[in-house]
């Protein structure tokens, strides 16, 4: 016969009073510190290897004119990509760049043949009445940046072969002027456009760290709702932004229409989707409440250098541009997402 054993109760376990000891190293706080840096500033690390590694490869990439072609094709895009990059800090998107970057080179050579001050204010002031439009429809009006801006990049390109007649009438900046100089001017060699971008760039990294304005950027990108129960001016900064990247791709159209002499009606096309990846690669988030400044314009200059060495090769076209681009983009984007998840989790 089995016999049943009496049950015994497991005597309780002695707590560990020994005190834990903490592993050697740097505190965890500072590994959002090195996530920021990374996603802010990471790009800047990889123009530099580019640009040195291409330098010892195309002994004329290092030249002193190449610097001056790469930046002043680059200056262009900047000045759009920094009206970009406050839109996407707010959480926003601008489509219509492109097409308003166009529409403002003809109507400042169309302009031009009044006088300076006349080709320089009608694109600014057409091209900020169309980021005014878009402001007041997705502020005012509740509707998707995407849709409204989708809207007025058509909009816009309409407009400019209406004026243009289907794209066969191109008009052209007189000679000598005060406004060609504008564009083909320089500084110590480097043009006026290269000198604008800078300027620009300066004040929009004051703006964005030094102002109320800018932290309020950033406060409605995070949360626009928890903005708005702030107090802060949600729909009114929303609008400001939306019309000063107008300003900015119609002042960019312009410098480039004295840049080339005449208002040509097929640039642009896709400048939307380099702005978007300059502004991305620079570091701001595309959910909005983060970027800076420094950030875009590294972002412009690696695009810039990247179809400069594809230029150097000889045996690629412009199209790779694009491949090259998107595996930055993507590659970009993943580690966002990685970073801003480290950052998280500590």
């Amino acid at each position: 016969m089995n016999e049943t054993k009496p049950f015994t109760a497991a005597p309780a376990p002695v707590p560990d009073k020994t005190p834990a000891v903490r592993p050697a190293g740097p505190e965890p706080a500072g590994r959002p510190r090195v996530a920021e840096l990374l996603q802010r500033q990471g790009v800047l690390a990889v123009l530099l290897t580019v640009v040195i590694a291409s330098s010892f490869i195309y002994p004329t990439f290092a030249s002193l004119d190449n610097a001056r072609g790469v930046t002043i094709q680059a200056s262009f895009l900047a000045v759009v990509a920094l009206g970009m990059t406050l839109v996407i800090i707010t959480g926003g998107i601008d489509l219509s760049v492109g097409s308003v970057f166009a529409l403002g080179g003809v109507l400042a050579a169309w302009a031009s043949q009044y006088g300076f001050l006349a080709a320089l204010l009608l694109p600014l002031v057409v091209c900020g009445g169309i980021g005014l439009l878009n402001g007041l429809l997705i502020a005012r009006g509740n509707m998707a940046p995407f849709i409204v801006t989708l809207a007025t990049l058509l909009g816009a390109r309409g407009l400019l072969l209406a004026l243009t007649d289907e794209g066969a009438t191109t008009y052209l900046v007189p000679k000598d002027s005060a406004f060609g100089e504008l564009g083909q001017g320089s500084v110590w060699g480097f043009g006026y456009p290269i000198v604008i971008a800078l300027v620009l760039f300066g004040a929009g990294g004051l703006v964005l760290q030094r102002t109320s304005f800018g932290q309020t950027l950033f406060a409605v990108g995070g949360s626009s709702d928890a903005a708005t129960l702030m107090g802060l001016p949600v729909a009114r900064t929303k609008i400001l932004v939306y019309t000063l990247s107008g300003l900015l791709a119609g002042l960019a159209g312009a410098l480039n229409a004295a840049r080339l002499s005449s208002g040509v009606t097929i640039v642009g096309v896709g400048m939307e989707l380099d702005a978007i990846s300059a502004v991305v690669i620079g570091g701001t988030l595309l959910v909005g409440g983060a970027g800076s400044m420094s950030g875009t314009l590294w972002g412009v200059l690696l695009l810039a250098v990247i179809q400069n060495l594809i230029n150097q090769i000889g045996s690629l076209n412009s199209s790779y541009q694009s491949v090259v681009s998107g595996g930055f983009l993507i590659v970009v984007v993943v580690a966002q997402r990685y970073l801003a998840r480290s950052r998280r989790s500590t």
